[in-house]
């Protein structure tokens, strides 16, 4: 059985991508400390790659979500594909 949510129930999310670390050169040209506002309508100039590989992520996030392995409820740490040029992303959300 599927609930709808009444519009006060709704609450979405800004979601805050802060790059926390680059090895290697990201053909991107993100750097480390580098702020990006992401939804799951937005890639905020995010690398493609990497937007796809944390789109579910982002979701997660952006609605409400949780990630039981993360000892913040607010925040994961993802690393790109790229796995001889590794960037990582810090994902916050913002209530």
């Amino acid at each position: 059985m599927c609930l709808s949510l009444s519009e006060k129930e709704k609450k979405v999310y800004k979601i805050v991508g802060t790059i926390k670390d680059v090895k290697g050169r990201c053909t991107a040209n993100h750097k480390k400390g580098d702020v990006i506002e992401l939804s799951g309508h937005d890639s905020g100039g995010l690398c493609g790659f990497f937007y796809h590989d944390i789109f579910p992520s982002i979701l997660t996030l952006q609605f409400g979500g949780t990630f039981p392995w993360s000892p913040e409820p607010d925040i994961v740490e993802l690393e790109c594909p790229d796995r001889l040029n590794v960037v990582k992303i810090e994902l916050k959300r913002i209530r």
